[in-house]
């Protein structure tokens, strides 16, 4: 045994108050510690490590101070071995999204321990739905608005949209499955499949992702039973895919359509722009200082009236009222406590006005029954105020999202632009969205070709805040050029 193993067992051994040298002498013991040393340590480690809580605040011995534990955010994203395909039989495997296959959940619980964060991510999402998804049959024929209907009345378009709306925004790539009917003419079912619950196939020789892996992977995934395996169509041309398949007598109904953000890396789940929130040190400032403020509110309350009594005036009040009894006595002086605090608090008190007696002493002092003095607490708890805005800043900054929009950062003293200012930031945040717009269109420009809908355009108008001379607060405004009236 090495002299580094010895230490580690000294250390477990005298957590459990058992003597090393016992062991060691016990020959069969050891060998039954050693055997099982790693399996137990194992065991413990996977149970432990699920419930433990790395971000706290510890007191400093010897010092008036406090120390805060913050585990770095960065490593949701770092990666030390390479990631191969896990095998689930000997017809099936996927590529892990991360080295655990955990980074979808890890990136939505950094983002749900973040306020600013989970609001702009929302925000994002609301702006990129825009009016809604709507497909725009005002040249196309009466049956074919008939057949337009049918289909959006079987599918929740509103609740597609903005799930997939939000899978862009999260992850950068949402997934989308096409259902035919049984003759494989017609589209009739649009589903979405959350993204964090999607994994890839690996890809063929030809570089080409050839399924898409659907399952609860929070949990372990062990049989095929528990994955539903879609055939997905080639991301680069996916309508001449559709129509390849079914010219070969395809039995295939259901067939998924990846809309991705092209990135600069090509992995195979992208790693969404705003990784270098988590990867620089804002996000982690923006904790600590939750933290820290937090701990002080806790551990300092704040005192703010300080209350001076005469002794004469206890002893004024048991002789008015005859109180002799000692017990009695303690009862009177915490009601008269809380007569007090009545008076000093509550807004039906505002205003009014509290009389006491006093004399002088010989030498010229005064000397009162009782004196009320108020604690100045304002700026209690406000020690971090500059930098917590610094940081929500920095976090809508990254997340491409003005603060005065989504209101993280009210107050007087920041910069509150007009509404002119205002209604402008958020057309542009709406004017933006036409990328991803494109993107996610393709499915539906596939549906609509697919089904024979012509003169039926697929169409996302967005809301324009309009100004108090056009006597309207909103109207829709669409890019598609045949749209605008």
């Amino acid at each position: 045994m090495d002299s580094r193993t010895t230490q580690l067992y000294q250390k477990i051994l005298g957590v459990c108050s058992f003597p090393y040298a016992k062991l060691v002498k016990n020959s069969n013991l050891m060998r039954l510690f050693e055997t099982d040393f790693e399996s137990i340590t194992s065991l413990k480690n996977q149970q432990v490590m699920d419930s433990l809580n790395f971000n706290s605040v510890e007191d400093l011995p010897c010092l008036s101070a406090r120390a805060i534990f913050k585990v770095n955010s960065s490593s949701v994203f770092k990666e030390d071995v390479d990631i191969v395909a896990t095998v689930v039989d000997d017809k099936l495997s996927y590529i892990p999204w991360g080295g655990d296959n955990q980074m979808p959940f890890d990136i939505l619980d950094l983002i749900e321990k973040d306020e600013t964060l989970a609001t702009c991510q929302c925000f994002n999402a609301e702006v990129c739905y825009g009016s809604g998804l709507r497909y725009d049959t005002r040249v196309a024929s009466a049956s074919v608005k008939n057949e337009v209907e049918d289909f959006l009345l079987d599918n929740d378009l509103a609740s597609y949209f903005l799930g997939v709306s939000q899978d862009f925004k999260h992850f950068g790539f949402a997934v989308s499955v096409l259902i035919l009917n049984e003759d494989g003419t017609k589209v009739v079912s649009l589903k979405r499949k959350e993204a964090c619950y999607c994994r890839f196939a690996p890809a063929d020789a030809s570089g080409t992702i050839p399924k898409i892996l659907y399952a609860n992977w929070r949990k372990v995934v062990s049989s095929r039973t528990d994955i539903e395996v879609i055939d997905l169509l080639d991301p680069a041309s996916p309508w001449r895919d559709l129509q390849d398949n079914l010219a070969k007598g395809s039995k295939t109904r259901k067939f998924a359509v990846l809309s991705r953000i092209p990135t600069v890396d090509s992995t195979y789940y992208p790693i969404p722009y705003y990784a270098a929130l988590f990867k620089g040190k804002w996000y982690n400032i923006k904790q600590l200082i939750g933290i820290a403020k937090e701990a002080k509110l806790k551990n300092h309350a704040p005192i703010k009236y300080q209350i001076e009594i005469s002794a004469k005036y206890w002893e004024s009040i048991f002789r008015a009222e005859g109180i002799t009894d000692r017990h009695k006595q303690q009862e009177r002086i915490v009601r008269e406590k809380q007569s007090i605090l009545d008076f000093l608090t509550g807004a039906e008190n505002s205003g009014k006005a509290w009389f006491s007696t006093f004399y002088i002493t010989p030498d010229g002092k005064e000397q009162h029954d009782v004196v009320i003095n108020k604690i100045d607490d304002s700026k209690e708890g406000g020690d971090w105020e500059t930098d917590i805005q610094e940081a929500i800043n920095m976090i809508c900054f990254t997340m491409r999202v003005h603060s005065n929009l989504v209101g993280s950062v009210p107050g007087k003293a920041q910069t509150n632009n007009s509404g002119s200012d205002k209604r402008e930031l958020y057309t542009i945040a709406q004017a933006l969205q036409k990328p991803y717009h494109d993107l996610l269109f393709t499915v539906h420009r596939i549906i609509i070709r697919f089904n024979g809908w012509q003169g039926v355009k697929v169409d996302v108008p967005f809301i324009q805040l309009t100004t108090l001379d056009e006597h309207q607060d909103a109207k829709q405004v669409t890019t598609n050029e045949d749209n605008n009236d």
